[in-house]
């Protein structure tokens, strides 16, 4: 495949079959490197001791991950005969950069990077580099020419359209909709909720309980739409493409509504779904502690049985949306003996909407909000419990002990959710790059005519393209059943990342006026930061995809 644009005619399916093998192939010997650490760690947290080694073992499957689902995509649109140019160079730039970045190094933050020879990896790395296809594709990723035509049509497009989706109809008019509620009702004003720390107006929340943005997962019964996981990736791009935390009102609503209708008695589940499925009712997750974030098992806060109530007392902290909800879910510890995560159990708690002045109106609870650099329409909030009441009947599914096997059922849409923010957050910087660069002037010419712009904003939007593919298909995998906590840590992995680098780059696009709180970028760029941290810190999330990748191996060995 020459890099002049006429002698790229694409792949035939053999020639993306061998891609796909050669891609394979390296990540299975790089898992082979991380199940050798493991079955070398001499006592329990032995394999926490390579952690710089494993955790880029994780990456580098998360970029195969990301890679077959692209050749997939890419191969689905010349069957079908809808590819265009855009998406062939979106193809070859964004193929061509992971490519680069897997033989030669993966930089997990901006100062630790995994390069092949770190894990073993060199000879294997040369062998994958040498692969002629591999080869073409990265001298497109490197190529000057490539990006500078990609970068000619992102300008000429449509604002906001980034090639072929690939999708059925149904989901690309449910795009179309929430993109125009986005345009129209939050990117004109969600600047000022940002600069003032505003809650998002209740005429928002409102709307999109009306249009069904809530319950998109949930059966018709309980007031939602059942449309399912990928469905509700879109609903949630869109929004957080016009801003974080409007995508986050579904997050929210998602995980109260995932718990109760997989685990709630058939009382909770007719009190609580439908009202949260609506967005008539609002909730919050009570997880967190100030000693226990990713650690659940040392969660301190108790639930002591009283008669027909339970009584909390502890601190949480980081409760998102905590004073204008009405229902929290709260994990406390119902068996002060058992250790670890045994002990725990999740609560549905109802509760009196706040206020500014009063954000916890109800006995036994105290608390305020937590200032944040972004993130913001929903705010932040740490709660004190003291002996607060709550029925017995509160005790999700009615039995003791069942918290945390909950909590973790829900991970995997979560994440794969979350997942789906960043790519709004990182889709929100391109929009915002590719218009300054189009009208910003300099030296007489706009400067997306220079290299360096132009390279910049061709990279974010090959990446965003690559990433995609990889948390679509986590999607279409959970609309199975089939097991993929794996395969949604990678797509938070890789998108939280891109939603920080593409904000990044865009605020250098944008020079000095990106620094200006005037400008929506430096709103962009706080909101981006804080992906890689919750719904499992970057750290946290390496750690078990190389371990769920680990098992995988030795189960299939053992089969």
């Amino acid at each position: 495949m020459a890099l002049d644009d006429e002698c790229f005619d694409g792949f035939s399916p053999a020639r993306i079959t061998a891609l796909e093998e050669a891609i394979d192939g390296y990540a299975r010997q790089a898992i082979a490197v991380a199940a050798t650490d493991l079955a070398e760690a001499t006592e329990p947290r032995g394999f926490e001791h390579s952690q710089g080694r494993t955790h880029g073992v994780a990456w580098i499957a998360a970029y195969a991950e990301a890679l077959r689902s692209t050749i997939r995509w890419y191969a689905a649109l010349q069957e079908s005969g809808q590819e265009k140019p855009i998406d062939r160079l979106l193809f070859a730039v964004g193929v061509g950069r992971y490519l680069d970045d897997m033989t030669h190094g993966i930089a997990l933050s901006a100062t630790e990077t995994v390069r092949p020879a770190t894990v073993g990896l060199g000879p294997a790395a040369s062998e994958l580099e040498a692969n002629p296809d591999v080869a073409a594709l990265i001298g497109c990723a490197q190529s000057d020419k490539y990006k500078r035509r990609l970068a000619e049509e992102l300008r000429s497009q449509p604002r906001g359209e980034l090639g072929s989706f690939a999708q059925d109809e149904s989901l690309e008019l449910i795009r179309g909709q929430f993109r125009r509620i986005a345009e129209d009702l939050i990117t004109p004003v969600c600047s000022t909720w940002h600069a003032r720390d505003l809650l998002i107006p209740d005429a928002l929340v409102s709307e999109l309980g009306e249009m069904g943005a809530y319950g998109i997962t949930m059966p018709e019964q309980f007031g939602g739409s059942n449309l399912g996981l990928e469905a509700q990736c879109v609903v949630t791009e869109e929004l957080s493409r016009g801003y974080l935390g409007a995508g986050s009102l579904v997050t929210r609503a998602e995980i109260a509504c995932t718990l109760i209708h997989a685990n709630g008695t058939q009382d909770q589940k007719r009190r609580y779904l439908e009202p949260l499925a609506t967005g008539r009712s609002l909730a919050t997750a009570v997880f967190t502690e100030p000693g226990a974030g990713s650690d659940l098992g040392s969660l301190k806060t108790r639930a002591v049985r009283d008669g027909d109530c339970y009584r909390i007392s502890g601190a949480k902290t980081w409760i998102t949306h905590a004073a204008r909800a009405d229902i929290m879910m709260v994990l406390a510890r119902t068996d002060a003996d058992q250790p670890g995560y045994a002990g725990l159990s999740m609560f549905v708690v109802e509760k009196p909407r706040g206020t500014d002045r009063d954000p916890f109106p109800a006995a036994g609870m105290s608390g305020g909000e937590i200032p944040v650099l972004g993130y913001r329409g929903m705010r932040e909030y740490e709660i004190s419990f003291d002996n607060f009441e709550v029925p017995a009947s509160a005790l999700l599914g009615g039995e003791e002990g069942q918290g945390f096997r909950q909590l973790m059922a829900t991970f995997e849409s979560a994440r794969i959710q979350t997942a789906a923010r960043a790519l709004g957050v990182a889709h929100n910087a391109l929009d915002l790059a590719l218009d300054y660069a189009k009208q910003r002037t300099q030296f007489d010419r706009p400067i997306i005519e220079f290299s360096r712009i132009a390279n910049k904003i061709a990279n974010i939007a090959a990446e965003i393209m690559v990433v995609r593919q990889a948390v679509y298909s986590a999607a279409r995998q959970h609309a199975t059943g089939a097991r993929c906590d794996v395969e949604a840590g990678m797509a938070k992995l890789l998108a939280a990342r891109i939603a920080w680098l593409a904000a990044d780059d865009s605020l250098q696009i944008h020079g000095g006026n990106g620094y200006a709180l005037e400008f929506p970028i430096s709103r962009v760029l706080c909101d981006s930061r804080i992906l890689s941290v919750f719904e499992g810190a970057a750290e946290i999330q390496a750690h078990v995809v190389v371990r769920g990748l680990v098992a995988r191996a030795r189960n299939l060995r053992n089969a």
